[in-house]
């Protein structure tokens, strides 16, 4: 199983997978979003409110699902750290 994890202006992202997704979960300030895509890497990306949250909307790429992800935090898209094993999310 890969993990990784990164840090940056006070936002954590933490990369998993499990049985069946691939997983980027952030968290900063209290507040949480996460991206999620199937094992395989082929499918839509999912945002959640949190790692195990209900999904909200799923993206093709992975630019939109980051911008969705940031307005959740309250931060820049720009601003986000996204772990090298997480980079190659989206379709």
């Amino acid at each position: 199983m890969t993990e990784q994890t990164a840090e940056a202006d006070g936002v954590t992202a933490h990369y998993y997978e499990t049985d069946t997704e691939r997983v980027l979960a952030f968290e900063g300030d209290g507040a949480t979003a996460a991206i999620a895509q199937n094992r395989e890497g082929y499918a839509m990306l999912k945002v959640r409110p949190s790692a195990d949250g209900d999904e909200l909307e799923r993206y093709y790429g992975f630019d939109m699902a980051l911008d969705h992800a940031a307005e959740l935090l309250g931060r820049n898209p720009d601003d986000l750290p996204i772990p090298d094993a997480a980079a190659d999310m989206g379709m």
